[in-house]
């Protein structure tokens, strides 16, 4: 049985990293064994698997549209000649690719994921770096891996105050765990940026490229991954974890401006490999927009999006509003309450993203014409988009429910964790983290790979004897690095720069990182577990 239970995440792995399969195909192939499977052996009713297609259904909509929301910002920047503005604004600041890659999907990525979540970052920042003239698979490779330290905190604190509320202990319990989060960052996360440059390097630099191009960074992104652990600590302890993933990219983004200003730490040498990029090119190329477009103006409806965001989720008002008015969420679908799909119209970031990029049409281009063509233009390419991410949720949302089942078996994620822990509990400081990683990898969120297993981590820290904090802290971080992995980001991130079908490519890539970080956070977590 525990062979069954793991299809769901075997077959991805083996069709897509293995086989290299297109996304399209190798999830239609594990959504329709895991399908056939869930009635089989786990004895799920007809009307149950009807219920779990109908959600993942529905919850493939809110991610359409927000990916609707990005390619509809980039299409109308495009046009106004912003991207090409914001470009050369970068190019004033640095036009070393590794420090850009940084600002980029580690800072401003950070940033969206502290105030959006549910795998904006990537479509926001993918598309930026490819104007900015990154090749398309570095384009959303770095920006899934840059979605990661973040998601920790992200939604303003939602895969804490949400994927921990199963458990007893309220919000200072919840509080607690946030603070430990932290502590284990200072030395796992700490490494973040440092992974970045090394992954730019090693995978989409040139033949000639050499390590010292490499090593040469090592001083300034250890020191702006530990600032961004430091004060993420500061701001859990001071502030609380809601904030932690908004205050701290922007605070560190200053610092690493003004590092970029000072030449601090940062080696002599600029790294601008060619890949027919956009970096390098003069004004002259587009004068008549250069010349009259102000910087601000340029990246105004990237403010406004973070703006409405912040102000959607923070301001208690706002949020009802936007909570109470267009909400098309879909509960009990089929008479079961457990299954459910929530989409409030109005805060979903792609309305916001929408609503930004038709602000910035009008006060960058003064016309909304181009917008009716940007708009078929974003929808015609979705197509297969649409069709991935909807069997894609089918089997997620297949494998979440199947405790819903008549032969009184755990649900498949449950009995996925117990069989692991009756084997690993003695090395549960690995287990951990690579349970949320595996979480985010099948279900697509780090939120709802805590609430999955975060009851699991508890029991096992109880029976073993092992800190439930520090185990909680490391499924959270685990989750939050699982979203390098998580299938339909993938596919979502890939089909915003014109990736898909190459889903297969880009999950080799990010499995590297992935495997990294849990190697560090299961080190980090012994060394806590015999600190503490």
């Amino acid at each position: 049985m525990l062979l069954i239970a793991l299809l769901a995440v075997l077959l991805p792995l083996i069709l897509l990293a293995g086989l290299n399969l297109p996304a399209a195909k190798g999830m239609a192939i594990s959504a329709g064994v895991v399908l056939v499977t869930a009635a089989l052996f786990w004895k799920m009713s007809g009307l149950v698997l009807l219920a779990s297609i109908l959600q993942g259904l529905h919850k493939t909509l809110p991610i359409l549209w927000i990916l609707f929301g990005a390619l509809l910002m980039l299409e109308v920047l495009k046009k106004t000649g912003a991207i090409e503005r914001i470009n050369q604004g970068f190019m004033q600041v640095t036009t070393d690719r590794r420090v850009l890659t940084v600002l980029i999907v580690y800072l401003f990525g950070g940033l969206i994921e502290g105030v959006s979540g549910f795998g904006t970052p990537a479509m926001v920042t993918a598309p930026l770096m490819l104007a900015l003239g990154f090749n398309p698979l570095a384009a959303v490779t770095l920006a899934l891996v840059g979605d990661s330290t973040a998601a920790s905190f992200g939604a303003v604190g939602t895969p804490l105050t949400v994927g921990l509320s199963n458990l007893s202990g309220g919000a200072s319990y919840i509080q607690l765990i946030g603070q430990m989060i932290t502590r284990v960052e200072l030395t796992a996360g700490t490494f973040v940026p440092t992974l970045i440059i090394w992954l730019l390097i090693k995978f989409f630099g040139s033949k000639t490229d050499d390590q010292g191009k490499f090593k040469e960074m090592i001083p300034w992104s250890l020191a702006l991954g530990l600032s961004y652990s430091l004060i993420a600590f500061i701001t859990v302890h001071l502030i609380g974890y809601e904030f932690a993933s908004i205050v701290t990219p922007l605070v560190v983004l200053g610092l690493a401006l003004l590092s970029i200003r000072l030449h601090w730490l940062l080696p002599a040498s600029v790294y601008q490999n060619n890949f027919g990029s956009a970096i390098g090119k003069t004004p002259a190329d587009n004068p008549e927009t250069t010349k009259t477009m102000p910087l601000w103006l340029a990246w105004l409806p990237y403010l406004i999006v973070v703006l409405l965001l912040l102000i959607s989720r923070t301001v208690g008002s706002v949020r009802y509003l936007f909570g109470q008015y267009l909400d098309l969420s879909w509960v009990q679908i089929l008479g079961f309450s457990e299954i459910n799909s929530s989409w409030q119209f109005l805060s979903s970031p792609g309305t916001i993203l929408t609503l930004a990029a038709v602000i910035g049409l009008i006060l960058q281009k003064r016309t909304l014409k181009p917008l009716v063509g940007s708009a078929k233009s974003v929808l015609s390419g979705m197509k297969l988009t649409g069709f991935t991410l909807a069997v894609t949720l089918m089997m997620v949302q297949i494998f979440s429910n199947s405790g819903l089942n008549q032969g009184d078996l755990a649900s498949m994620p449950t009995y996925i964790a117990n069989a692991v822990a009756d084997v690993l509990a003695p090395v549960w400081p690995f287990v951990a983290p690579l349970l949320g990683e595996l979480g985010s990898f099948i279900t697509g969120s780090a939120t709802v790979s805590t609430l999955t297993f975060a009851p699991i981590q508890a029991d096992v820290a109880q029976q073993a004897g092992l800190n439930g904090q520090l185990m909680m802290a490391l499924q959270v971080i685990g989750a939050a690095a699982g979203n390098m992995i998580c299938v339909h980001n993938i596919v979502a991130a890939s089909a915003v720069v014109g990736l898909a079908g190459q889903e297969g490519q880009i999950l080799r890539r990010t499995a590297i990182p992935a495997l990294v970080y849990w190697i560090l956070l299961g080190i980090t977590g012994v060394f806590w577990l015999l600190w503490i």
